[in-house]
């Protein structure tokens, strides 16, 4: 992937991310693994230093983000390029980057905290190190939280998770200082006014795991195309999250885009698959439906009704289990019916997504950790909880999976050693697509077609 500058970019004024910082600003890496990663680390750098130089790295994988995945996320950065881990660990050297925030899955941020161990090695100036969540932590709470232990900051989007989070380090034996309450960093917009100058709107909101079947997502499309017949008057529009081919955070095996060419007599003309920036989403939005996105928490920060649908029962499976309380379970047949659920004020305040004013001061305690880190003329050494000591049948192998050796040293022989030439860089982008086009097809066509076939 070329580089890429703000000025590549679409201009989103929500998303405020300055790419003219003065020569002296507060210099950040994102590292971030997928398009939604991408938006929340870069979006978090910005909240966390305002004025900061943002370089943005994509780490290069299954999922790394295609330009126009990052279009739609619509973040400006100063430099947005790819990247391997070996590529990320030669670069943030001591004095490369102020501060380096990990916005990828649990093992690779461990990965790359044991690397930056080895690298910047014991106490002196090194980079702060922040990590935290995009959205909702429905599951794999203690094993996500582990793999994060290490970084000076771990971001907790409400004080729920704050609570959770400390709970977990506390009963291990680990540190919890580091734990920082704050909120989601992309909440925002305006307030939810129903507007008479457009049609009623629905947006049934996808993901790309949740759920995983194909009899259940086409049941959950046919519910969305029969809302729309049975309100004519309304526009129902299904949000997708990636076109086919694409990938984000979660592999989608089974994209709406082709379940709803099956559809019997097609959808309905009030209803539509749509893309785009989800907060323009929500500008015409009247009543937001979806299984467990995190669009429901940017949905109920702007006070617009939110469902949050029970059809397939409320399972930690699907994750909807995390909105027991909040008021805005429900199903289809009772939105059919015009049920327009209330979130309970009690529940978003705990979760961080009142719109009551509180969110202007959201990442204060953030700013003053990561201000206070910067000031300091040395920071000890980068201590994750698992070590060959704590964790020496599990964490070599997260290490070996990113080119790392047990102490976590680039893998003698392997390409975190050395720069490659102009040659074999051309070579492996060849290989890279090859290889990324093959896999792609066995997750969308060869892996379901051989779950089938063990159904039979």
């Amino acid at each position: 992937m070329p580089s890429r500058t703000a000025s590549d970019s679409p201009d989103n004024a929500s998303d405020g991310v300055s790419e003219n910082a003065s020569d002296n600003a507060t210099r950040i890496a994102v590292l971030a693994d997928s398009d939604t990663r991408w938006k929340w680390g870069a979006l978090t750098a910005h909240r966390i230093a305002p004025g900061a130089r943002i370089d943005g790295l994509l780490l290069r994988g299954r999922a790394t983000p295609t330009a126009r995945q990052l279009d739609e996320v619509g973040v400006r950065a100063a430099s947005l390029r790819e990247v391997t881990a070996a590529e990320f660990l030669r670069e943030a050297d001591r004095d490369a980057y102020d501060v380096v925030v990990l916005s990828c899955v649990g093992g690779t941020v461990q990965a790359m905290l044991h690397g930056l161990s080895h690298r910047l090695g014991g106490s002196g100036r090194r980079p702060v190190t922040v990590t935290g969540y995009v959205g909702v932590v429905y599951e794999k709470l203690a094993d996500g939280l582990l793999l994060r232990h290490g970084a000076d900051v771990v971001l907790a989007n409400s004080a729920h998770d704050a609570e959770r989070f400390r709970a977990v380090y506390e009963g291990v034996g680990a540190d919890a200082g580091g734990v920082v309450e704050c909120a989601l960093p992309f909440l925002g917009g305006e307030p939810y006014r129903e507007s008479d100058e457009r049609p009623y709107t629905v947006v049934f909101a996808v993901q790309p795991s949740v759920p995983a079947s194909r009899a259940d997502r086409e049941y959950l499309l046919r519910r969305a195309a029969g809302h729309a017949r049975r309100h004519p008057d309304r526009e129902v529009l299904v949000k997708l999250r990636s076109r086919p081919g694409e990938h984000t955070t979660h592999i989608e095996e089974q994209p709406y885009q082709k379940l709803a060419a099956r559809i019997p007599g097609g959808l309905p003309d009030n209803c539509r698959l749509v893309y785009g920036h989800m907060g323009e989403v929500l500008d015409r939005t009247d009543l937001l439906v979806t299984v467990s996105s995190t669009a429901a928490l940017e949905s109920l920060h702007r006070g617009i009704p939110t469902a949050v649908l029970t059809d397939l029962g409320v399972r930690e499976a699907l994750g909807n289990h995390h909105f027991v309380g909040s008021g805005c379970l429900a199903s289809w047949d009772q939105l059919d019916s015009g049920l327009l659920p209330k979130a309970d004020p009690e529940w978003t305040a705990r979760q961080g997504v009142a719109a009551d004013g509180f969110y202007e001061a959201a990442f204060d305690a953030a700013r003053e950790r990561v201000a206070d880190l910067l000031a300091r003329p040395a920071l000890p050494p980068i201590t994750p909880y698992y070590t060959l000591a704590t964790a020496p049948g599990y964490l070599p192998g997260i290490l070996a999976r990113h080119g790392l050796d047990p102490s976590g040293a680039p893998r003698a022989g392997g390409e975190a050693g050395r720069p490659a030439s102009g040659l074999r860089r051309a070579v492996r982008a060849a290989v890279r697509d090859a290889a990324r086009g093959a896999y792609r097809h066995g997750v969308q066509r060869v892996a379901p077609v051989i779950r089938r076939m063990g159904e039979l």
